[in-house]
């Protein structure tokens, strides 16, 4: 799919020397997925153990 976006071309170019990664399109897909990442964490980290009738899982030796 083809979009077209505004980014500060500061923002682009710290993203490109800290990842060493030249294209752009590249760039954009890769911070989208740390994001969605990130995201993801924190719900589940929301979550925070929040079964109180689970069981422990058996141990294997």
């Amino acid at each position: 799919m083809r979009t077209t976006i505004n980014i500060d071309n500061d923002i682009l170019n710290k993203a490109s020397l800290l990842t060493g990664i030249k294209e752009k399109t590249q760039l954009v897909r890769l911070g989208l997925e740390a994001l969605i990442l990130r995201e993801n964490s924190k719900r589940l980290a929301a979550l925070g153990g929040s079964e109180r009738d689970i069981s422990s899982p058996a141990r294997r030796r």
